[in-house]
């Protein structure tokens, strides 16, 4: 399998800060397709907007609720990033911010290959589709385009009050989990017919949650791609000697949730940090709650992996079961032959 070497070609953290009226983010590295956005220093919803639904549409990871769109939220993807209008949301006066940037295919296609026919803007060489389909409420197969089999699939939908459904490798498709909320795994085949997906289709039940009858829906896929991209799972020990998890590469973003009980999900990235960019990272966020950055020393970014120097069941509790989902900052070893570093 071809390895990505600069894996901030397709994804990317920027942090920037507010000023209250227009402004354009640069430093991406590329047009993304999905940028999600969230205030650091205070509290604020995540925004998550993508080429599918269109640049001004808005749907928040912390809320169940439907679609929005607002004219001074995210206003265009460009070049080298995005512009965003003078939303408190977006860009409040003086606020820091941080967005997460992924590039699919800067176009949308037609896929006729599952039950339900959907719209896509694919990038199979990073294994990220954003997948728009109308939901029938009956069991359905939906094309995502990305010829690998996703390891991870986040749906939400558009059209009304509704949970947000992850979809985790290493919980199969008999297993229900909310990206809004602190809930555990519970065992549920309405949600993706106790199915797992193939290389070409995603199975989706009977439920709203990823299948609303006449309901607009989006679907974010992520098949594993060497030096680039890891879906897995792991055991806490409670100890600041912590598990370390192999990614086999560098990473720039992760974020865990554990699966056995109650608990937020965690994220964390290479560009936010307690120690200005070193080891030992901090500054948290959770994708469910509007809560601004707690920082403190919580785990070091390594050169294949990542490891844990704090316990807590929020990340590393005694026998408690955890999933994740890593993006890379460098591959281990690059066609170039330059080894990653810790950080």
């Amino acid at each position: 399998m071809a390895q990505i070497n600069k894996p901030n070609e397709y994804f990317n953290t920027v942090l920037y800060t507010g000023n209250g009226s227009t402004q354009s983010v640069t430093g991406v590295n590329f047009q993304p397709d999905l940028v999600w956005i969230k205030k650091r220093s205070a509290t604020s919803d995540h925004m998550w907007h993508d080429i599918a639904r269109g640049v001004t549409n808005a749907i928040r990871s912390n809320t169940t609720g439907a679609e929005n769109s607002q004219s001074n939220y995210l206003t265009a993807f460009d070049s080298d990033g995005f512009t965003v209008g003078s939303s408190n949301d977006v860009n409040t006066n003086g606020s820091t911010f941080a967005s997460w940037n992924w590039l699919a295919s800067n176009t949308t296609v037609s896929n006729t290959v599952g039950d339900i026919n959907s719209t896509v803007s694919v990038n199979t060489t990073s294994g990220f589709s954003i997948v728009s389909f109308t939901g029938t409420g009956s069991t359905a197969t939906v094309g995502h385009g990305l010829g690998a089999t996703p390891k991870m699939i986040i749906v939400k939908n558009r059209s009304v009050v509704e949970t947000w459904r992850p979809y985790h490798v290493a919980l199969g498709g008999g297993q229900a989990l909310a990206l809004n909320d602190v809930n555990a795994t519970d065992t549920d085949a309405a949600y993706w017919s106790n199915t797992n997906p193939t290389s070409s289709v995603f199975t989706v039940g009977t439920t709203a949650g990823t299948n609303g009858s006449g309901n607009s829906m989006i679907a974010y896929c992520f098949a594993e791609k060497k030096g680039f991209s890891k879906f897995g799972s792991y055991v806490g020990n409670n100890n600041a000697d912590g598990p370390f998890v192999y990614t086999g590469f560098k990473p720039a973003f992760v974020i865990v949730k554990r699966t056995n009980a109650i608990e937020d999900w965690f994220m964390f990235d290479n560009k936010r940090s307690a120690s200005g960019g070193s080891n030992v990272l901090g500054e948290r966020l959770k994708p469910n709650t509007t809560d601004s950055g707690y920082t403190t020393a919580y785990l070091d970014f390594l050169s294949n992996g990542f490891k844990w120097r704090v316990g807590g069941t929020g990340q590393n509790g005694s026998g408690d079961s955890y999933i994740y989902m890593c993006f890379a900052e460098n591959p281990l070893v690059g066609t170039n032959n330059i080894p990653a570093t810790a950080r």
